[in-house]
């Protein structure tokens, strides 16, 4: 073999084949595709590391097992209510928050090294990225949100009004979630070196203990009574809690959509814009 064939021979062994099926970058086919692709590699990439394993399975779980352990049954007794009806939802929704946070982080260290710009530069949907990470999270928040009523059914849990009632309270988590993350999406993508994503948490924690899933409204002071009732955890919990208790559902359901779709519509296209502007730099 002469020396030209045998550069030839090594120079085919190196190329990448030929695509089979190549698809428009801007068709809706190849949005599809490719948010699939990211999809699978965020909930891999999630699946591998502890910290988010610990964020969004393990802490929830074990912070619905430690409400029942230390509070016990103080809170029913103080207010004629099973507590555990408002802590399963409660927990449910503080792991899809919390869940959040620790994925925006991560899209921030994927800005910072460089990753997000060198899938810019790949032949792939534009909005992929974005639509991946959104899929991922719905994804994300369903399997945290089975764990926790797994977890609330050893512990006294139970759906009373139904299989539908069943599906709406498993799905409420899902569609509140998803809210929140474009908003933290948007905080991860243009906050550049301050620590927007991690001051969310804060205000989570604050959430956390100032919402009806934790005591019914009926417990805050007057003054605080509507603040709490109106707040975006609040209508959800009370939602979730009449899918499985019984009790008015429309209301609530209404406001949790309300304020999920408002962050939305609020948060969508700056979160688009920053996720473009955080993947084309260098």
């Amino acid at each position: 073999m002469t020396d030209l064939q045998l550069n030839r021979s090594r120079a085919s062994t190196l190329d990448f084949p030929e695509p089979t099926n190549p698809l428009p970058e801007s068709s809706a086919r190849a949005l599809w595709t490719h948010s699939l692709i990211q999809c699978k590699r965020l909930l891999t990439r999630w699946s591998r590391d502890p910290t988010t394993m610990i964020q969004a399975l393990l802490y929830p779980a074990l912070m619905l097992l430690m409400f029942r352990v230390v509070l016990g049954d103080s809170i029913s007794a103080a207010t004629g209510q099973s507590a555990i009806y408002g802590q399963v939802p409660l927990i449910a929704l503080i792991g899809a928050m919390f869940g959040s946070i620790v994925s925006a982080v991560g899209l921030k260290q994927e800005r910072i090294n460089g990753l997000l710009a060198r899938f810019w530069t790949l032949p792939t949907h534009r909005a992929a990225g974005l639509a991946g990470r959104m899929m991922a999270e719905a994804v994300r928040v369903f399997v945290t949100t089975i764990v926790i009523v797994a977890m609330g059914f050893v512990l006294g849990f139970r759906f009373n009004e139904g299989l539908l009632a069943a599906v709406g309270l498993i799905l409420l988590p899902i569609v509140f979630g998803l809210g929140f993350a474009v908003l933290v999406t948007f905080l991860a993508t243009v906050a550049g070196d301050a620590p927007l994503v991690e001051l969310v948490s804060i205000l989570c924690t604050l959430l956390l203990f100032f919402n009806s899933g934790f005591v019914p409204v009926l417990a805050y002071p007057p003054w605080l009574q509507p603040v709490v009732a109106a707040q975006p955890m609040s209508c959800a919990v009370d939602a979730m809690k009449a899918l499985a208790l019984g009790g008015p559902t429309m209301t609530p359901i209404l406001q949790t959509l309300a304020w999920s779709l408002g962050l939305v519509v609020i948060f969508l296209y700056p979160a688009i814009k920053g996720y473009k502007r955080a993947s084309s730099s260098a």
